[in-house]
């Protein structure tokens, strides 16, 4: 049934649709369709239009039955921004000091227009956001010069600068002592030396390294962004600290606009060298010691710079069309080029060729060395050292403590017994006092070397000490009670071959050449095409010298010299006049001939003869030099018999006789003859104050070497004796007392300082409550790396300078020290201090523009004016002291320090974070920088290191 009423339906339903298509046709239903749609739409829009209109009636009726009215709070702001703005009020006062002030609100104000203002107008016209930045940064000043008045600044300038920039000098020796170590196998040395430098200072400081903030810009950058977000957060009212906009914009002037381009001028070796010699800019250059720069430098970048500037220099002096005398004068510099150009030339093929070796082994296996007499050794405290070292290694120590122990002595007990007689004189008794001291000191030296528990014993004639010991049991001692005895002591150090006689064949008689300056020999000249170079010591030679400088030295010993004065002249040189004599040298063998010509002045002459008289006694009766002559010196008259009395000198001098009775004496002459500037070995003043004080020197020097050998016994015995003396006398003792009885009488070389560690610990025992001892001795220290040497050295040099500041400043130095901390921290220094900045950032006014670049040649050529200046401004004193070499290094090494920027930046930043400490000390400073610098790559890997060092010893 339902299949079938399905069936009519679709069968009807069919026969519509055939009927409907019939009738009306096949568009039919498209017509159906559009009817539909069209009564679909029309009932929507209808609904729509009618639903609206009722509810916009319902909304009306709503509003005024239960809303509010409208705010006019947005009118009224658009009315009161279209107002006329009202200024704001800001208070000038930053600091309390009006000249301080002054040029910081310049600053300000530069800041604010070249870093902000230049753009902010382009978005507004409204002044209130600048002025709100402007408030807030007065509002740190003044929060910051309030911190700065509150603190101590005495301890951060005398104790922890120094401090830093003696570690900082000790990281890079280290790092130095560690890539020569490693040998030639490096090729980027520079770059190898700043990993090894941030190497050695994580293990160092353990806790902190620099090298991220050093080494990557990026890095840098996020580091100032963070410190001056701190700083902001200390100085700023914390209402204004939580305004990001403005503490972004303030953050990102101090760190972007002033700190980095501070920091990277600070840094830049170029800038630190134009600085040293603006600062030494009243010296005069040296010809010899540039030359001596030249032949010691290590760097092509030099070499190749300075040869170029010669090159110029010489195709510009070709091309004048002189005559006349100035002719010689264009003909002298064009050969002083030349030669300048040669060496360049040799010394950049030795370099590429890698044929450097130690001079110290050259001239030991090949060189003809100088001989210094055992008694000018045991005087002179440069080589004295040395021959301690060596008598120490061999076991002779004894011996010669022994003999500087009794010239203690003798000098001591000949004051005493001075002493004892004026007070006699004066009526006062205490000779009996007097006397039991000396027996007291004579028997403490007695048991301290020569008796049967003396350890070590001096090993001495069994009869000459028996004799002694009944001596001192009979009879009052005398100043010469040991006279015997020290005269056997001595000939056995000269004659015996363990020692005066095995010390020159030693390796440490050669270095102690190289501090005396001796390391010359004329004979090492070299040819006239300039490949040779001259076989120096430093710091008036090479010490990096090839096997090529040997090719050149004459095979026959036998030179001629001739040398006669040809001719005089009169010069003016910066407003002084004085005389010049023209000296014309052959010089002879059997191989070659040269003449050359070389300049001195009268004084030279002068220097030259106290030379060799000092060193040649019997010169003294033989030579005479002519006298000086204070008026009408310059007169030609005078000057023709001036230059006849010279070469008679010279003539007497270069007599053979006279040299084969000398032969030490060749190498002086060699030298006073050399083509080059002459060398004075002392300074003027020094020169003319030898006569009086060589005898003091001489007796102090002996003193001071003996006494810090005695015992502790002898050392009370020898205080006790001081307080018979009188006033100037007591005062002596008690210097020397303090200086020299604390000290142990053998000393071994000792290293008081860890391999690894900090500057920043006291130095001695009373050496810290002196403030400017303290300074120099720690400065010399990592200088001249004293701490490496024999401490008797430190010890003599400690003495010399408390004598010397105690003799210049008295005993108010530590509070002049302090009074000149307050002068650099007064409000005039620091208003100074401000306007410079000012100037050197908006000079005139405006912006500075960014100083491109120097040329890489010119900032070589400065790398070696630096140098040079540097050398020649160092006192022949201090070579004298701590030797030559020692400090040609040490100087060259504080010189090469600042030549890396990524090391310059870790110092200015290490004096940066110290200045922060001082200054908020509550604030945990020191903390937040090790945070600062935790991701650091070799802080990381010695972490690393360390852990796996201390994991097996945990295991077991």
């Amino acid at each position: 049934f339902f299949f079938q009423t399905s069936l009519s339906i679709w069968g009807w339903g069919s026969l519509g649709v055939v009927l409907f298509l019939i009738t009306f046709g096949p568009f039919a239903i498209f017509y159906f369709a559009f009817y539909i749609l069209c009564f679909v739409g029309g009932g929507f829009v209808v609904t729509l239009l009618f639903g609206k209109s009722n509810s916009e009636k319902y909304l009306e009726q709503c509003e005024h039955s239960f809303l509010p009215c409208t705010s006019v709070g947005i009118p009224k702001c658009i009315e009161e921004m279209r107002r006329e703005a009202r200024p704001i009020k800001i208070d000038r006062r930053l600091t309390g000091a009006n000249i301080i002030d002054e040029p910081l609100q310049q600053v300000i104000q530069f800041s604010l227009r070249d870093y902000v203002q230049y753009w902010y107008y382009t978005l507004s016209d409204d002044e209130s956001f600048l002025l709100e930045i402007r408030k807030a940064l007065q509002y740190a000043l003044v929060q910051f010069s309030a911190r700065s008045k509150e603190t101590d600044w005495q301890p951060y300038f005398t104790t922890r600068l120094v401090d830093d920039f003696g570690t900082h000098l000790r990281v890079f020796r280290k790092a130095q002592q560690r890539i020569a170590e490693k040998g030639d196998q490096l090729k980027d040395q520079a770059e190898e030396l700043v990993d090894t430098f941030f190497e050695v200072e994580v293990e160092m400081e353990k806790e902190v390294c620099r090298d991220l903030v050093c080494t990557s810009p990026k890095d840098e950058e996020g580091f100032l962004r963070d410190l001056c977000e701190v700083l902001l957060y200390i100085l700023l009212p914390p209402g204004d600290f939580q305004n990001k906009i403005m503490r972004y914009f303030v953050r990102e002037i101090l760190s972007r606009g002033i700190l980095l381009p501070l920091i990277n001028q600070l840094s830049d070796p170029d800038y630190i060298n134009q600085y040293v010699i603006w600062m030494i800019r009243d010296s005069n250059c040296n010809y010899e010691a540039f030359m001596n720069i030249i032949k010691l430098s290590d760097n092509i970048g030099e070499l190749e710079a300075v040869k170029d500037k010669a090159s110029e220099e010489l195709q510009y002096l070709r091309s004048l069309d002189t005559a006349g005398d100035d002719i010689n004068t264009i003909k002298n510099q064009i050969n002083s080029l030349l030669y300048v150009v040669k060496v360049c030339d040799s010394r950049i093929q030795r370099l590429q060729s890698g044929k450097e070796i130690d001079t110290v082994k050259l001239a030991a296996n090949f060189g003809k060395l100088c001989t210094v007499p055992l008694d000018h050794i045991l005087v002179d405290n440069v080589a004295l050292q040395f021959f301690m070292d060596y008598m120490q290694q061999t076991g002779g120590q004894a011996h010669l403590f022994f003999w500087m122990t009794v010239e203690g002595y003798r000098v001591t007990a000949q004051q005493q017994l001075e002493v004892l007689q004026s007070r006699q004189k004066d009526g006062k008794h205490q000779t009996n006092q007097t006397k039991g001291l000396l027996r007291a000191a004579a028997f403490g030296v007695y048991e301290q070397y020569l008796s049967e528990k003396a350890s070590p014993r001096v090993n001495i004639d069994d009869n000459l000490v028996a004799k002694l010991a009944e001596t001192l049991n009979h009879e009052d001692p005398t100043p010469e009670i040991f006279d015997d005895i020290q005269r056997k002591v001595y000939d056995l150090m000269l004659r015996d071959e363990r020692f005066y006689p095995s010390f020159k064949q030693n390796v440490l008689y050669v270095r102690m050449l190289a501090e005396l300056d001796m390391l010359k020999d004329p004979s090492f000249r070299g040819s006239d095409d300039g490949e040779g170079e001259s076989f120096n010591g430093s710091p008036t030679g090479s010490i990096n010298l090839s096997l090529d400088d040997l090719s050149n030295v004459p095979s026959d010993e036998t030179v001629q010299l001739h040398a006669y004065i040809s001719d005089t002249g009169v010069c003016n040189d910066h407003g002084k006049t004085y005389a010049l004599y023209a000296i014309t040298v052959h010089r002879r063998n059997q191989s070659s001939e040269e003449t050359w010509k070389t300049y001195r002045r009268y004084s030279d002459f002068h220097d030259f003869h106290m030379r060799i008289t000092e060193q040649f006694e019997n010169l003294a009766n033989i030579l005479k030099l002519p006298g000086k002559k204070t008026f009408n010196n310059m007169d030609r008259e005078f000057l023709e018999k001036r230059k006849k009395d010279l070469n008679a000198y010279l003539q007497l001098l270069l007599n053979p006789e006279m040299m084969k009775a000398s032969p030490a004496l060749a190498h002086y002459v060699y030298d006073f003859l050399e083509n080059k500037a002459y060398s004075k070995g002392k300074g003027d003043f020094a020169r003319k104050m030898d006569t009086f004080v060589n005898p003091l020197r001489n007796s102090m020097r002996n003193v001071s070497n003996a006494v810090k050998s005695l015992p502790d016994s002898l050392a009370e015995g020898m205080t006790k004796m001081s307080d018979n003396m009188g006033k100037m006398s007591e005062r002596l003792g008690q210097d020397i007392k303090q200086s020299f009885f604390k000290v142990p009488p053998l000393i071994q070389k000792t290293y008081s300082d860890p391999e690894h560690c900090r500057v920043a610990a006291p130095i001695d025992d009373n050496v810290d409550d002196n403030i400017p001892l303290r300074v120099m001795l720690l400065l010399m220290d990592e200088v001249f790396d004293l701490k490496e040497r024999n401490q008797w050295l430190r010890r003599n040099i400690k003495n010399l300078l408390q004598q010397l500041i105690r003799a210049t400043y008295g005993d108010t130095i530590n509070r002049k020290i302090v009074d000149h901390v307050d002068w650099m921290t007064s409000p005039e220094q620091v208003a100074d201090a401000v306007k410079r900045f000012r100037d050197a950032f908006w000079p005139n006014g405006i912006l500075a523009e960014a100083v491109p670049r120097r040329d890489k040649a010119i900032r070589m050529r400065t790398r070696v004016a630096g140098k040079t200046k540097l050398l020649e401004v160092m006192p022949d004193e201090l070579k004298h002291i701590i030797g030559a070499e020692t400090t040609r290094k040490g100087i060259l090494r504080v010189f090469e320090m600042f030549q890396h920027s990524q090391l310059n930046k870790r110092m200015v930043y290490v004096f940066l974070e110290r200045f922060l400490e001082t200054l908020f000390p509550q604030n945990k400073f020191h903390e937040l920088f090790n945070k600062l610098h935790s991701r650091s790559k070799q802080m990381q890997r010695y972490k690393q290191r360390l852990h796996s060092t201390q994991a097996p010893s945990l295991q077991k």
